[in-house]
């Protein structure tokens, strides 16, 4: 895994131990907000529930015009909103509201292609439920916001922007 970058403008970093997800000008950081990423820890093989490292990019952008706590399945709006008596309906569900970037792997081998591909692998920063803990790892291999800050997320993002997902600080 390389640690090595080239000079970016604008760029997400997200620590795993700090649970926090940065957008970085240059090393400056401009925005910052608590993430909730994988119960299972850090990794990248496919089916390992865990969040994968290293450099990724956004691939795709969904949902720009969703009202805030729109519900997705396969990267498509259900049209439902999220509330307590949908989430009793479906109590298992693992929610993805409000915006979804989708990420892909920029490390062939480590994280791109194979059994460790992240675009394959379906992971994303996406919105969940305000009852969710942010600062906890909790989610399946996603990296979570809450609505309000994967909206302003979304917004300071553009498809290509460079993400780092790193174990250590």
């Amino acid at each position: 895994m390389s640690h090595q970058r080239q000079r970016m403008d604008d760029w997400i970093a997200i620590s795993l131990p700090r649970q926090r997800l940065d957008i970085r000008a240059g090393e400056r950081v401009v925005q910052s907000w608590p993430v909730s990423t994988a119960a299972a820890g850090a990794g990248e093989l496919n089916g390992s529930g865990a969040t994968p490292r290293g450099w990724h990019r956004i691939r795709a952008m969904i949902g720009a015009s969703a009202p805030a706590g729109s519900v997705f399945v396969a990267r498509r709006p259900t049209g439902e909103v999220y509330s307590p008596a949908l989430a009793a309906a479906y109590p298992q569900r693992d929610w993805i509201l409000t915006r979804i970037l989708w990420l892909c792997g920029s490390e062939p081998g480590f994280n791109r292609g194979g059994a460790v591909d992240s675009q394959r692998r379906f992971i994303y920063l996406h919105g969940t439920p305000e009852t969710e803990p942010m600062g906890i790892p909790r989610s399946h291999g996603c990296i979570r916001l809450h609505s309000a800050e994967i909206i302003a997320l979304f917004n300071a993002c553009r498809p290509g922007m460079p993400v780092w997902i790193g174990a250590s600080d």
